[in-house]
């Protein structure tokens, strides 16, 4: 019996430690690509491009004008963080600023298609920024939306001191989606008036469990509490506190809620469980049939611009609060 409890022992000793290895490999994996950054920098060049064709021409032609500038601050923990900025295409008649937050893995390029949507099609000012660890901004991990909002926070001051305006709206996809939704719990000033979110998960621990399912199948769901961990030792923040759904309770400003129902990289299911979570305030939801992850505005690019003018266009009037 002793002999028994002993190798059990060391059967579970066994467990733990093999755990704990793939908690680090799993943080690591997930948060530090090897590729990122400026390193990827023209594959995202090209990703731009083959959302909206001639979107680094437009982008290269405004840099050359020197309408289309470059800033950095200091971000969280001391970090320098890039961002790009533009003025609406009139700026005389400018409606107002938007703030536009890029993907997982992407950069201030690949979603060129709503910075010219909100500069050329709305006449908005827009400051659209490198979140940690991507594009021209440093970092030592992915900070998954959690701690960018602290950067996007900045940021929104930043766009306020260059364009003076009394209106902003911050409109992010995939983990831009949730580094919005996890700014719209904080307190903010009130010129930041509504929120656009598309196909944003409703929490970390949620989607790297759906990554998990569909990449590591043959790892158990423990080793998710591993990784939480090493992230908590490492970076100071782990999965289950970095929460959409959380911060969203606490949102009383107006929110568009995007999502395709063919997106099973970010589960269709999340936008319901984000949706439900904001129980104060305006919110509206648009269920984008047949459109796959971040695939909204391509599928649909006359409906998606009308949609988003008809909500801030309600904000702007009073309609909608």
């Amino acid at each position: 019996m002793k002999r028994l409890f002993q190798l059990a022992a060391l059967f579970a000793i066994a467990v733990a430690i093999n755990g704990c290895a793939a908690g680090k490999y799993m943080s690591h994996y997930a948060l530090e690509p090897e590729v990122h950054g400026v390193a990827d920098i023209e594959r995202t060049r090209h990703k731009a491009d083959s959302l909206m064709p001639g979107s680094t021409a437009w982008y290269d032609s405004l840099k050359e004008q020197d309408i289309l500038k470059d800033t950095f601050i200091v971000g969280y923990r001391d970090f320098k963080v890039h961002a790009c900025y533009v003025p609406a295409k009139d700026p005389a008649t400018a409606q107002g600023t938007a703030i536009v937050v890029h993907g997982y893995g992407d950069n201030h390029f690949v979603f060129l298609y709503l910075v010219r949507m909100y500069r050329d099609d709305f006449n908005y000012n827009v400051l659209f920024p490198d979140l940690q660890y991507h594009g021209y901004s440093e970092g030592d991990h992915i900070q998954m939306g959690w701690n960018d909002r602290l950067d996007v926070e900045k940021w929104i001051e930043v766009a306020h001191n260059v364009f003076h305006d009394d209106f902003m709206v911050l409109h992010g996809v995939s983990m831009g989606a949730a580094t919005v939704m996890m700014a719209s719990g904080d307190p903010l000033p009130e010129y930041v008036r509504g929120f656009v979110e598309d196909c944003g998960y409703a929490s970390v621990i949620k989607q790297f469990n759906n990554n998990r399912k569909q990449s590591f199948w043959f790892i158990p769901p423990d080793v998710l509490q591993s990784a939480s961990l090493v992230t908590k030792r490492e970076h100071g923040w782990g999965f289950w506190e970095a929460s959409s759904v959380k911060q969203l309770a606490k949102c009383d400003r107006p929110m568009l809620f995007i999502h395709g129902d063919a997106d099973d990289f970010v589960p269709f299911k999340h936008l319901q469980i984000n949706y439900d979570a904001k129980v104060n305030g305006y919110k509206e939801k648009w269920e984008v049939p047949g459109a796959v992850h971040a695939n909204s505005y391509a599928r649909y690019p006359e409906e998606y611009k009308a949609r988003v003018k008809s909500f801030i266009d309600r904000i702007h009037s009073g309609e909608i609060k």
